[in-house]
């Protein structure tokens, strides 16, 4: 196939056939993504010249990875059941009441805060299936649970997982073909640096990634607010979001500060995961202090008031336990604890690593005698490590065999809804990929490989500002910022250099914020976190509102590395940076003084005396 734009309009078919029937049509995950797999698999086979054999080991190669994303499902469902049935819950929720019991305060501390250290010690979608349930049981609306837990997915992910997507990503995604030395231009910009070292040029680009997520990253938990009080308050305010900008601005600053020296000096293993913790010392001490708390406190509407659209098939108060007493504050949170001290212990020691990753993983090779393979690494997954907190939760908390049992068969009854979406999602995503050379009878490049190469055909010298574009679109269908910067790294510093800019992993370094950003969006993600929370079939609804953040972000992150490459001046990057920060200052001052209007959403007071059920039978 000679013309370039009929291919990647091709290649793009099955991404726009997913985004169409997810955003315009509102159709559910179990529609949509079962129909984008059928049109990948036919425009691989008829415009790629792939074999069924092929197109049926990518398909078997994607339930191995979607059977280990359920698998982490599975354990954060079963992690919050047990918690609820044991009464930790409610002590857990009386802790952060003391802290602050304003939602938007909570919203930010267990967010942005707590999720972004959870990022970076685990990644792969882990601070989701831990922030999403953890809200919820603290009394948040499932859609608002699930948008925040996705929101915050964007500036700790590059250094997500003790920094998989700069040490694998990046430094496996610059190599050359035989995955032994970088490419000469590659060795060339290192011998310009002065850099002898691969892992020293990969922590030099993770440098620049973590100075243009320090800058995007200032509005997230600002966003996270706004998004909470305007689609989920009584009076649909933005003014109630930003009346906590100043605090808000403070958590981003304590976060994206010691983040932002920590991998300019210890490298790019634990900016998130030191950052995060260093920002909810500061955070949480302040707020206790009353440091730039607002003088009123918000909450949502009565939970009776509210659309059905906004909850899910999950709620821990479906089944509460009384205690005789109130449970420890320590003792309830022990299996996060537990959690964050597995996450740490096993991705620090390298003979444990070694041992999870290696013989207790398992390889399953050359499917169907394509060359395809993949590992499952289940016992090195964060799911596994939920289940293991939530086994050591039962001696912990004294639960009774009834209680055990049934948070089991809560959580395995949660979990069917999640499989037949990422089942068929992610068998998807390795179609696509897997459609490369190695693979095709045509000697094309692979479909993502296409788009990227048709973008930057039509973006010209204006390049910089789109990469993280193509990084948001690796991690929309890989649902990784690992995996986009594997796809696309070694394209973007070739960009670069095609280019003559003086600093190609600049580019490369977009590409990277641009990935981490399109994790908002990701489908993964987005099912896998539904499903926590008892949400799926409403992932459209999900997508339409984290896709505007996520499209920001990375225009702001275009835009700096713009003038990264280029330098501030009239250019571009300048212009296009100076209007959305005015945009963003602009809407600021004027929804401050917008008026409130209620909330269209929310349902109508009962009369006096009316019960629950009573209006239900109404209805």
């Amino acid at each position: 196939m000679d013309n370039i734009a009929l291919a990647a309009l091709l290649a793009a078919s099955p991404i726009l056939v997913a985004g169409v029937l997810l955003l315009v049509f509102r159709a559910p995950a179990t529609v949509a993504m079962p129909a984008a797999l059928v049109v990948a698999a036919l425009v691989g086979f008829f415009g790629w010249g792939i074999s069924w054999v092929t197109i049926s080991a990518s398909v078997i190669q994607g339930i191995i990875v979607a059977l280990g994303l359920l698998w982490i499902v599975f354990g954060a469902l079963l992690l919050l059941s047990t918690l609820t049935k044991s009464g930790a819950i409610d002590s857990i929720k009386a802790g952060f009441v003391s802290i602050s019991p304003d939602r938007r305060i909570q919203v930010i501390i267990i967010a942005w805060l707590f999720g972004s250290f959870i990022e970076g010690a685990a990644g792969f979608g882990a601070p989701a299936a831990v922030v999403a349930p953890l809200l919820l049981a603290l009394g948040f609306p499932a859609v608002a649970a699930v948008l925040a837990g996705l929101i915050i997915q964007s500036t700790p992910v590059s250094f997500g997982a003790v920094g998989t997507p700069m040490l694998t990503g990046i430094g496996q995604g610059l190599q050359s073909g035989d995955a032994l030395t970088y490419p000469q231009p590659v060795l060339d910009r290192m011998a310009e640096l002065g850099i002898t070292e691969q892992t020293a040029f990969v922590a030099h680009t993770a440098a620049q990634v973590a100075t243009l997520h320090a800058i995007c990253g200032l509005m997230i938990p600002l966003v996270l607010v706004c998004f909470m009080t305007r689609f989920f308050g009584e009076q649909r305010s933005f003014r109630a979001g930003l009346a906590v900008a100043p605090f808000a601005l403070f958590a981003a600053v304590s976060f994206v500060v010691p983040y932002l020296l920590v991998a300019k000096f210890l490298g790019p293993e634990f900016p998130s995961m030191l950052g995060a913790l260093i920002g909810l010392l500061i955070v949480v001490s302040a707020a206790r202090a009353g440091f730039l708390q607002p003088k009123d406190t918000w909450e949502f509407a009565p939970r009776h008031r509210w659309p059905s659209q906004w909850m899910g098939s999950v709620d821990p108060k479906d089944e509460e336990v009384v205690l005789e007493k109130k449970m420890p504050l320590v003792l309830a949170w022990s299996p996060y604890l537990i959690v964050v001290a597995l996450l740490l212990l096993t991705r620090n020691i390298p003979a444990v690593k070694a041992f999870l990753t290696g013989p207790a993983a398992i390889k399953i090779e050359d499917i169907l005698g394509t060359g395809i393979s993949q590992t499952s690494d289940l016992l090195y997954s964060p799911g596994f490590l939920f289940i293991i907190a939530a086994l050591l939760t039962i001696p912990l908390q004294r639960m009774k065999g009834a209680q055990v049992a049934r948070a089991w068969r809560v959580a395995g009854g949660q979990i069917a809804g999640a499989a037949f979406a990422l089942l068929c999602s992610v068998p998807m995503v390795r179609v696509f990929i897997n459609s490369g050379a190695d693979y095709n009878s045509t000697g094309m490049d692979s479909m993502p490989l296409i788009l990227a190469d048709a973008a930057a055909n039509a973006a010209g010298s204006t390049w910089p500002l789109f990469a993280p574009f193509v990084g948001a679109l690796g991690a929309f269908v890989a649902g990784s910022n690992t995996v986009s910067n594997l796809m696309f790294s070694q394209f973007q510093f070739a960009t670069g250099v095609n280019l003559g800019v003086s600093s190609p992993e600049t580019i490369v370094a977009a590409q990277a914020v641009g990935g981490a950003a399109g994790n908002m969006v990701a489908v993964h993600n987005v099912v896998a976190a539904s499903a926590t929370v008892g949400l799926l079939g409403r992932e459209g609804l999900i997508l339409r509102k984290t896709v505007l953040p996520m499209l920001v972000y990375s225009l702001m992150a275009g835009s700096l590395a713009f003038m990264m490459v280029f330098g501030a001046g009239l250019n571009l990057g300048t212009i296009i940076f100076c209007l959305l920060v005015i945009g963003l200052l602009a809407a600021f001052f004027t929804l401050r003084t917008r008026p409130d209007s209620p909330n269209p959403e929310l349902l109508p007071e009962r009369p006096e005396g009316e019960t629950a059920a009573d209006e239900a039978v109404a209805r």
